[in-house]
């Protein structure tokens, strides 16, 4: 059997939760069959049962186009291109809505079963009009057509699966709940502690950390809203870049730097960093905070769980089905907007709730024992890369004619 995965992010250029799952449910199934992976960016290798090959986004085509509406029309363009090449896969497998116009020409000029994996759903998030403009019409466009063709779905919460027969017209036969996974042999907890020299984190002392995009979905203003309550000897570690606009990175800029002025343990890190440095930093963090507004899954949270690490985080989305209450971690509720963008209907409450959740863990070392030791255990128990890829095997084995 052959599966060809459509992305837009696969190793060396991975910036988000999507990127990761794709990197590993590749090495993972092609271990079960031959898997082709077709990306954004240069990339040409062919290692056993694993090919890769990268499609060029930056189009000079596009140059005087509007900046907003750069980013749809370098998306088109470029999924025209992955589908050049004659298909010779089983199944089409796309991953967000940058590779579903791939996905919709290759079932369309092929006739290939086609596959989509829902890592969030553009109907709830609003937010991207701020990064698209007008093509953020355009993305839903294309994100509702990809998924109302799919001869399958995976949602990767129960959650997601609800969002996804409420928002979209699909059979609920079609929508089957395969869980993110994790490469339980890569994240585990480490003593190097070079990359906390690096950023010069006082390793005396315990730091909540944060790992993230800067985008609205991710919450990141609620947390750094929160470091006012957060008590005065814990440092803070905001591991975010790649804002989804110059705006949101302008605002995240100004709100740091204020909190800045009045205490000197805030480091931000605004840069990708590398899986041995995030590893290290999950490994050493007392706490673990995800402040998402909107979440299908949070990926971040089971890296961290595996790294021994317990985690504060909001209980939105797919999270309440990662995070146990008072046993992994600490689920923050808010009450949010009924409809997109779900912003909190009290930031500040939100912003004391989750200092506090944070306070409370980092107060008491035996509390943030267990449930470090819970964490792991429950990913190893749920979130197995190996087991989740027999999972999406026995999908496509389902669409075989």
């Amino acid at each position: 059997m052959k599966t060809l995965f459509y992305t837009r992010e696969f190793p060396p250029y991975v910036y988000g939760g999507a990127g990761v799952h794709v990197e590993y449910l590749a090495e993972e199934l092609s271990k079960l069959m031959d898997v082709e992976v077709r990306c954004f960016g240069d990339q040409d290798s062919k290692e056993g049962s694993l090919s890769v090959k990268g499609f060029p986004y930056e189009d000079e085509t596009f140059k005087n186009a509007d900046d907003k509406l750069k980013a749809v029309f370098q998306t088109l363009s470029t999924g025209l291109h992955m589908n050049a090449d004659v298909i010779d896969a089983d199944v089409v497998h796309c991953h967000t809505w940058y590779a579903h116009f791939a996905g919709i020409i290759a079932k369309l000029c092929y006739g290939v079963p086609l596959v989509i994996t829902t890592h969030s759903l553009e109907p709830l998030r609003p937010w991207k009009r701020e990064q698209l403009g007008r093509g953020y019409d355009a993305s839903s466009w294309i994100e509702k057509t990809a998924i109302e063709m799919a001869d399958a779905l995976i949602a990767v919460s129960e959650e997601t699966k609800e969002d996804v027969l409420k928002h979209f017209n699909v059979d609920e036969s079609k929508v089957k709940v395969i869980y993110n996974g994790i490469n339980l042999q890569q994240y585990i907890t480490t003593t190097d502690s070079s990359t906390l020299d690096e950023y010069k984190i006082d390793k005396t002392k315990p730091y909540v950390l944060f790992v993230g995009r800067i985008t609205r979905q991710k919450g990141i203003i609620h947390l750094v809203n929160a470091i006012k309550y957060i008590d005065p000897d814990t440092q803070i570690v905001l591991c975010a870049g790649a804002p989804d606009t110059k705006e949101i990175g302008k605002e995240m800029e100004v709100a740091v730097h204020e909190v800045q002025k009045t205490r000197n343990n805030v480091i931000w890190i605004d840069k990708m960093v590398t899986k041995k440095e995030i590893i290290e930093l999950y490994s050493h963090a007392a706490v673990f905070c995800c402040p998402s507004i909107y979440e299908p899954f949070g990926i971040i949270n089971i890296e961290a769980m595996a790294c021994d690490t317990a985690v504060v985080a909001s209980a939105v989305g797919g999270i309440k089905e990662v995070v146990v209450h008072n046993e992994t971690g600490i689920l923050v509720p808010v009450e949010q907007q009924k409809e997109a963008p779900f912003e909190p209907i009290d930031p500040d409450k939100f912003a004391r709730d989750l200092a506090n959740g944070i306070n409370k863990v980092i107060a008491d070392p035996v509390l943030r024992k267990s449930m470090a030791k819970k964490g792991r255990k429950r990913v190893e128990e749920h979130f197995d890369w190996i087991a989740i890829a027999k999972q999406v095997e026995e999908l496509y084995k389902s669409l075989k004619k």
